[in-house]
């Protein structure tokens, strides 16, 4: 039996463990036992392969790294990335689920099972644009791969990348070189999806009470306006940011923000004192 049938039959839930830069895939039944021979490779695709194995009509499941709840789609059109729609309406409501009932526009960390191949990709859960499916899905969203872009713009979306990197296991390995500026945008890329799990992978400390603040953010953009000058075995730094966010029942905030980085030696990646960025939002 194939596996993406074995998966539809069973009504599985998958669990994505994250070992280095490999996955391994659990399939359980509603019982919770465990089929241990459901097992394979993540594969970090580029977009141009993708497309030809994932072409328009294609239908392949997406899974949620983070919950592990999995729906089913179709590719409807998408020429920089793909334009797909839940196969049915109780596939809408997974997704729905998955974004604890709201729409959004945050990316969420997905993995693509199609035959045998389990590959990284990013989602948001927008509905916009056109839909024909009778699924209760006003329109389509997008799935972004390595090498996809926006249709607007032509570039890759930062916070797409960064997802992708987590479903492909590589998130860690990205950032232990990145620069203060590099790693002061990932941490505002978490932030804008709502991953307090990456948030405290950046910073210094996070506690409850600052990740409920976190929360409230509903939507956030910045831009990148200085970094200190620093030389190769410099420990301490900071970046400087122009802010604009939107907190849930207050309205915009436009700010500026200088972020402190400290690390513990010239080998470390950086960590993000929180606390300058917090106080804004007070």
């Amino acid at each position: 039996m194939k596996k993406a049938t074995f998966l539809t039959t069973w009504f599985l839930l998958l669990l994505v463990c994250v070992i280095g830069k490999q996955h391994t895939t659990y399939a359980l039944s509603s019982k919770g036992e465990a089929f241990t021979p459901f097992s394979f490779q993540v594969e970090a695709q580029n977009w141009n392969t993708v497309k030809e194995l994932l072409p328009k009509g294609a239908k392949f499941t997406v899974i949620d790294v983070e919950s592990g709840k999995s729906f089913n789609v179709q590719r409807r059109a998408g020429s920089k990335h793909a334009d797909v729609q839940p196969l049915t309406g109780k596939d809408t409501k997974i997704m729905k689920d998955i974004y604890d009932g709201n729409w959004s526009w945050r990316r969420k960390a997905v993995l693509i099972l199609t035959k045998d191949k389990l590959i990284a990709a990013s989602m948001h859960g927008m509905p916009h644009g056109a839909g024909a499916l009778e699924n209760n899905f006003p329109g389509h969203f997008c799935i972004h791969f390595t090498g996809s872009t926006t249709h607007s713009k032509g570039r890759a979306d930062l916070s797409h990348h960064v997802m992708i990197l987590k479903a492909a296991g590589q998130l860690e390995e990205y950032m232990k070189n990145l620069s203060p500026s590099k790693m002061t945008e990932v941490l505002l890329v978490a932030i804008k999806n709502g991953d307090n799990g990456l948030v405290k992978k950046n910073t210094l400390h996070l506690t409850k009470l600052e990740e409920e603040k976190l929360i409230k953010i509903e939507a956030l953009h910045w831009k990148i306006n200085s970094s200190n000058t620093m030389n190769i075995t410099s420990l301490e730094t900071s970046v400087l940011v122009e802010l604009k966010i939107f907190i849930k029942d207050a309205g915009p905030i436009t700010t500026e923000v200088s972020f402190p980085l400290m690390r513990t030696s010239p080998f470390s990646p950086w960590k993000i004192d929180l606390e300058p960025f917090l106080s804004s939002l007070d």
